[in-house]
Formats: structure tokens, sequence, C-alpha cells
């Protein structure tokens, strides 16, 4: 094949590639779920060898195809949640990044992408993201009371199971811009992982993230939940609802974090004193399964940011 045709042929093929993805995660219930991030590959794959430009008008190409076929709603759904992660994976790779960094920019694209999907929904649909969010929990939560008193549950404890509900939605809605960023963080990890395993098998070497025994972050976080303990007190003492709100976001953002770090130091731990697997995996149950304990790892890993347990250990 003359090689000035071949980046045409290359593009085309993706392009298709794309559009057989697309229409099967519109129309296949369950598998279409997880279809939708293997979408972001073909224009990874197009980002690393044509470049970004190239694969801006892959992108384009694909999105006015699925339009044809599912209409623009899904279609430009689909490419404004999704595209940018495949992009910035792409042009990540083709720079020579980590994986740290890597993953970095890809879950800052992911994160961008959510909010712009979430705009288009507003704005262009009239559909109200968070609202609908808390309206499927409710239906789910009043599905769930039907079936147990459909069961002979007692009405009582009904009655004070749907009292508990509605401060549990209340929490959820201040807290949901972490969720978001959780379903960003997502996004971006599922999305990161399904173009590692189709590069590879293409040539296409992708970095490794270093051992989870090594995994620390920066110091920053637990400043951040510092100042955030801070402003839920000023927030509720003073009546300064935006502070609190703010404040409680961050505080469980730096809780995240920590948790992970936590985790991470076990993790060395267990490697610095050769625990078999099964003891480790044991751990980190009995740990999940304790609220206590999962706190007492989250504030270990945030103070770990700053007196670096795993120098000590090694001293």
């Amino acid at each position: 094949m003359n090689t000035s045709t071949r980046p045409t042929v290359e593009g085309g093929l993706l392009i298709a590639v794309s559009l057989i993805l697309g229409l099967a995660s519109v129309y296949l219930p369950v598998l279409g779920a997880v279809l939708e991030f293997f979408w972001t590959v073909p224009f990874t794959i197009l980002t690393v060898r044509q470049g970004l430009s190239k694969a801006i008008t892959a992108l384009i190409a694909a999105t006015i195809l699925l339009i044809l076929f599912v209409g623009p709603v899904l279609a430009l759904r689909l490419s404004i949640a999704f595209g940018p992660i495949g992009l910035a994976v792409g042009w990540c790779i083709s720079k020579k990044f980590n994986a740290v960094q890597i993953f970095i920019v890809t879950l800052g694209a992911a994160f961008a992408a959510q909010v712009l999907s979430m705009a288009f929904l507003f704005f262009v649909m009239d559909i109200d993201f968070i609202d609908t969010q808390i309206t499927l929990i409710r239906e789910a939560f009043e599905d769930s009371f039907a079936m147990y008193e459909g069961m002979g549950v007692d009405q009582a404890t009904l009655e004070q199971a749907r009292a508990s509900v509605e401060p549990t939605i209340s929490t959820m809605i201040l807290l949901m811009p972490t969720i978001i960023m959780l379903m960003a963080l997502l996004n971006a990890l599922i999305s990161y992982w399904a173009s590692k395993m189709i590069l590879r098998k293409l040539g296409v070497a992708m970095p490794d993230f270093p051992p989870f025994a090594e995994w620390r972050f920066p110091i920053v976080f637990l400043y951040m939940m510092g100042f955030a303990l801070i402003g839920m007190y000023w927030g509720v003492t003073r009546g300064l609802d935006t502070l609190y709100n703010m404040s409680i976001n961050a505080n469980l953002l730096a809780m995240l974090v920590g948790m992970i770090q936590g985790f991470s130091l076990i993790s060395f731990a267990a490697d610095r004193y050769k625990l078999s697997k099964i003891v480790r995996r044991l751990i980190y149950i009995v740990v999940l399964v304790n609220g206590l304990l999962l706190q007492a790892v989250a504030f270990t890993g945030l103070f770990d940011m700053y007196f670096d347990y795993r120098k000590r250990l090694t001293q």
C-alpha cells in the first residue's frame, strides 16, 4: 500500500471501529456501558500514530456519523463525555509522559468532560443531572421499601427507615462535587486501562505505575484536610453554608487520598516484614469492613505525607 494513503486508510478504519463501538454502547443494554470506555481507544491510537489534529478530525467525523444513526443527543453526549479522555491519553503517550503524568492529565480531561457533558444536558436538553440522580436514588429507596412491605416487614420499622433516608440524600447532594470527581476518576481509570490493554497488543508500550507500596501523595492533601475541618467548624457556627459545603467536599477528598496512601503504607509494611498474600488480604478486608480502622488508616496516610513513616521503618 502506498505510504501516503496508509494514514488515511488507518484513520478510516479507526473511525469505523469507533462507530461500531458507539452503536453498541447505545443499543446493547449492559455491555454497552462497558464499551463506552473502549470508545476512546481509536482516538488514542490515532493521536499516537498521526497526531492530535488528525485525531480531533476523526472524533468530529465519528460524532457526525453517530448523529446520523442514533441522533444528536446520544452522539454528542458520548463524544463530549469520552472523546477528550482518548485524546488526552494519546497526547500524553506521544509526549513520552510517565504513568503518573499520563493519569493526572487523563483525570483532568475526564473531569472537564464530565462537567461539559452535564452542561450539555442542562443547557441543550434541560436535564439537571443532579436532580435526575437524586430522583433515581429516591425511586430506588421507595422500590426497596415497597419490596420489604410486600415481605411483611413491620410498618413502624419502614417509617423509621424512610425518615433516615432524607438526611442521607441531603448529604449526597452536598457531596455531589466529590461524587462527580469520583465518576471522572472511574472514567479515567477504566479508559486508561482499556487503552493500555489495546495499545500493548498493537506494539505501543505504555509506562507502568510504580509499585503500590511506593505510592505517596503531596502534602497539600494534609493541609486540605486541616483547612477543611476549620471551614466545617466555621460553616456550622457562623452559618456560612457555602464555606461548609466546600469544606465537607474538601475533607472527603483529602480523606479518600489519605486512605489510598494508608493502604500503600500497609502494603509497604507487608513487604518489609514479608507477610504472605493471605495475611495481607485479611488485613485489607478487616480494615475495609471496620469504619474506625478505615478512618485510622486514612489519617495515618495523611500524616505519612509529612512524617514519611516508610523512611522510619527502613531505619
